[in-house]
């Protein structure tokens, strides 16, 4: 049990064992001797990176992919020997913090590379060679480029540990794309004389629901570790059902009775039309329940409550169907009595993506991390 003090009832619960269940299921469903690498990037998207790394490592992860400098150099404070990929640009000039910290780079380009070797002090480079097989985000683009890397590495003391690509389409049902994207990554990794230890192109949804042939040796495990699909699509053809790790819950703070024709909220949009309860929530967009999410329900005794008015910065109202006590436990994401709202629910009402709910669920809600 957790000894921190919690001053307000809001709070994230993360599930570690379903967790752990998403990282076993993967593992019979890969070929033999396919590695697995954790994305911990934004704060484990939003679910608590230490815990999580934490658990992905036990579970047989072997490397941990992060997004910036800064998420490395914090992952290598908590794992001192654990492999730290990270997987967007590092600016040269820190290559030497690189090699102090013993943390993989990505290189882009060959012109990082150059520059890269203008910075370094001492000591070999480790890198992973990505490639932009058409993401057209970051990344070796042509084959002169990467004719010119292949020969410029062998020159330099630079340890080619990996090479990666990222599918813009995985998670859809057309392949056309994803298979025009697989060759040119495939052209692009034959320029090298001596191949990587670790070639990966399998994000999540290539991992769950592509050919085993674009596994290679290691897979890059996202959205799904954490028990969200990355499209219905994918959640439809998911060799094995996922196991959400995050609920998110609060307690009533303030009720009290309202009449016909009272108003609720900043602009006083909500009009009570008949006599109602109104319940206050210590939660507001400042925590992640963004303004968008107006009309949004919640549970309350099982039962599911609208979010009334605009949502405020640090607190929300729900019309209530009695007068509940102040202290009534509210789930916003998460099960109650059998009655469940999801975090793709957010994401349909919001119009946007399952993966930005919990990136967005903001530091002020402590993240609470179980084994049951």
């Amino acid at each position: 049990m957790s000894s921190v003090q919690y001053y307000r009832p809001t709070k994230i619960n993360i599930n570690l064992k379903a967790i752990q269940q998403n990282i076993r299921n993967l593992q019979q469903h890969l070929t033999d001797n396919v590695e697995i690498i954790a994305v911990v990037k934004a704060n484990a998207y939003g679910h608590g990176d230490v815990e999580v790394a934490r658990t992905a490592l036990q579970e047989g992860a072997t490397t941990l992919a992060v997004a910036t400098f800064e998420e490395a150099l914090h992952m290598r404070k908590h794992f001192k020997s654990a492999p730290i990929l990270v997987m967007g640009i590092v600016l040269p000039q820190f290559v030497n913090d690189a090699i102090t910290n013993d943390i993989t780079l990505t290189a882009p380009s060959l012109q990082w590379l150059e520059q890269v070797m203008m910075h370094r002090s001492s000591g070999d480079i480790r890198v992973h060679l990505k490639i932009d097989s058409g993401m057209g985000r970051i990344g070796i683009r042509d084959e002169e480029e990467m004719k010119a890397v292949a020969a410029f590495i062998q020159c330099e003391d630079i340890e080619v540990d990996g090479i990666f690509t990222h599918f813009a389409t995985a998670d859809e049902q057309d392949e056309a794309y994803f298979l025009q994207q697989a060759k040119a990554f495939n052209t692009m990794v034959a320029f090298l004389p001596n191949k990587p230890r670790l070639i990966h192109a399998a994000n999540t949804a290539t991992a769950l629901i592509k050919s085993q042939a674009y596994q290679f040796n290691a897979v890059r495990y996202g959205i799904a570790m954490y028990g969200l699909a990355a499209s219905p699509y994918v959640e439809a053809c998911a060799p094995f059902a996922l196991e959400p790790a995050l609920s998110l819950h609060s307690a009533l703070t303030h009720v009290k009775q309202i009449e016909a024709g009272d108003h609720i909220g900043y602009g006083a949009t909500f009009i009570a039309k008949k006599r109602m309860f109104i319940g206050t929530l210590p939660i507001g967009y400042a925590d992640g329940l963004l303004r968008g999410l107006a009309g949004q329900e919640v549970l309350i005794d099982g039962q599911r409550m609208p979010i009334v008015g605009k949502i405020c910065m640090d607190q929300c109202m729900v019309a209530m169907n009695k007068n509940y006590p102040i202290g009534e436990p509210v789930t916003l994401i998460g099960t109650q009595q059998n009655t469940t709202i999801n975090i793709d629910e957010w994401a349909e009402r919001l119009n946007t993506i399952n993966y930005e709910i919990p990136c967005t669920l903001s530091y002020r809600v402590p993240r609470i991390h179980k084994n049951d």
